[in-house]
């Protein structure tokens, strides 16, 4: 069964740095790629970044490219997202996911089938 677990997140004033972190169980990070999706009220879902499994490759959205970091260890099955220069606009609840197969943009990643979703956690950014 998949499943991901997710912490961190919490908050910053606009400058500052968060962390937030997936673990994983029931697979391994080789077989799934691993997103971060973000939903602010009233907005539309953004997928803003994601690893990919075997041999990976980084994404990020135009949104976040150049402030935000991730990351993933595989010997404790993890995946990080570092979040750095956080802006008012990055206050949202973060989901950690597990996808097979997405689409990729400047706007972000998306998929048509997500096979798990961690639950959510708040990053708040204000001053």
């Amino acid at each position: 069964q998949l499943q991901l677990a997710v912490s961190g997140g919490g908050s910053a004033q606009p400058g500052g740095s968060l962390r937030a972190s997936c673990a994983v169980s029931g697979f391994t990070l080789d077989h799934y790629a691993i997103g971060w999706v973000r939903q602010a009220p009233g907005k539309e879902r953004e997928g803003v970044s994601l690893v990919s499994g075997t041999d990976p490759a980084y994404f990020y959205a135009d949104s976040v490219k150049g402030r935000f970091a991730i990351s993933r260890d595989r010997a404790k099955n993890t995946v990080s997202l570092q979040m750095n220069s956080l802006k008012p606009e990055d206050t949202a609840t973060y989901y950690c996911v597990a996808v097979r197969s997405w689409t990729e943009s400047p706007g972000g990643w998306w998929a048509d089938e997500y096979d798990s979703w961690g639950q959510g956690i708040q990053v708040t950014v204000s001053s």
